[in-house]
């Protein structure tokens, strides 16, 4: 193959030194609180499966059906032919679940933030965003080619003020959850702001949707709103749900406006029907009676955690929910803690800048509702172990 460029291989040089150099795991294991690695069982601590339904049975045999019934593939993109029944069917069911107008699927949900935000976004709607909202959010706001600034995380008077200097009327962005901290956002305020300056507001959902609010509606059901309080809600299905997509939950206008001029919608190819109809199957069991013991065992794990964690050389970040960060510092710290965590049977990841700010490279410690109490009490002693091996303690 021709020899690459200078400035690539070096790239790679630096990102070593500075140990921030990324790879792939490859599992042998379906996901769930037990995962294979090379021959070697380990226990997770690192999956967005939140509520332990990746592995359910009841979606398994959606999938099995819905590819039986459907095929592999959707064949095309949504507007061309590849929007089937269940694909409609889904989206009517999550309609009806929020209490919205519209829903439009998307693959993955960094593609439904791209195509909102560059859809939106332009000389006369600029954009404004939580300093820490996820990286689809920016890239989104950047490929609209709108003016666009950051306000400080979870900080209303500072929106407000970066609001007040923009010269036109815009779209205010934000997670629900902050996937790398935990913590939520200010979601009545911000909508109150929003109302109050006839700005749009945009939240997205990813890691709240399923796990906090009535029926897993998400934070805005948690700060007591409805899903149609804010003009657009993105959701992953990557996440509680156990499947994979996305969503867009909006009015009927904005559905046909998206429709019209997102890119990334008009020109995918549509989710795998299988996978709409174990999403489906999902939903059902987020709504039901089950879904609501696992959210409460979910719930009962992240208490416990935060109270068996050592309380000598670990700082926890401010999160209640299924996200518990560890924050290390040093990106070399960070990894060492993991490595050793994983040579005691733990899997857990070590994130480090740019996807933190540097200086705060952390352990993203994720519960899951599967998760048992002797689970988290052994995650707890053998964290209390790395901290202290990885500081040079005996």
């Amino acid at each position: 193959m021709p020899k690459l460029p200078n400035w690539l291989t070096d790239s790679l040089v630096l990102q070593r030194e500075r140990q921030l150099w990324r790879q792939t795991k490859v599992l042998a294991a379906p996901q769930n609180t037990q995962m294979s690695l090379a021959g070697e069982t380990y226990l997770s601590f690192c999956s967005n499966d939140y509520l332990g339904l990746a592995d359910h049975p009841a979606l398994k045999q959606a999938l099995a059906e819905g590819a039986l019934r459907y095929g592999a593939g959707s064949g095309s993109s949504h507007l061309v032919s590849g929007h089937l029944d269940i694909h409609d069917q889904l989206e009517q069911a999550l309609a009806q679940w929020l209490g919205v107008e519209r829903v439009l699927l998307f693959s993955t949900g960094y593609m439904a933030n791209l195509a909102v935000i560059s859809a939106l976004g332009g000389k006369d709607c600029p954009i404004l965003q939580d300093k820490l909202n996820h990286a689809s959010l920016i890239d989104g706001a950047q490929l609209s080619q709108a003016p666009w600034r950051r306000y400080l995380h979870g900080n209303v008077d500072s929106a407000a003020k970066m609001m007040a200097r923009m010269e036109q009327l815009g779209l205010l962005v934000t997670d629900g959850v902050f996937s790398m901290d935990g913590d939520i956002a200010p979601l009545s305020e911000l909508v109150v702001l929003a109302d109050q300056e006839h700005w749009m507001t945009m939240v997205d959902d990813a890691h709240g949707l399923g796990c906090l609010g009535d029926q897993g509606q998400g934070s805005l059901s948690l700060a007591g709103l409805k899903a149609d309080a804010v003009t657009l809600l993105v959701g992953t299905f990557g996440k509680a749900f156990g499947t994979a997509g996305a969503f867009v939950a909006c009015s009927q206008e904005m559905a046909e406006y998206l429709t019209q001029f997102a890119r990334p919608y008009i020109y995918t190819t549509a989710m795998a029907p299988a996978m709409a109809a174990a999403t489906l199957a999902s939903l059902e069991l987020i709504c039901s009676a089950e879904g609501d013991q696992r959210r409460q065992r979910l719930s009962n794990n992240i208490a416990l955690f935060k109270q068996s964690l050592p309380t000598q050389g670990v700082t926890l970040m401010a999160s209640d929910t299924a996200i518990q960060p560890i924050v290390i510092g040093d990106s070399g710290r960070a990894m060492a803690v993991s490595a050793f965590l994983q040579q005691q049977g733990i899997l857990c990841t070590a994130i480090r800048p740019p996807t933190v700010p540097a200086g705060s490279a952390r352990l993203r410690i994720t519960l899951s509702a599967d998760h048992t109490q002797e689970d988290i009490v052994l995650l707890c002693r053998k964290l209390a172990d790395a901290i202290d091996y990885t500081s040079g303690g005996e």
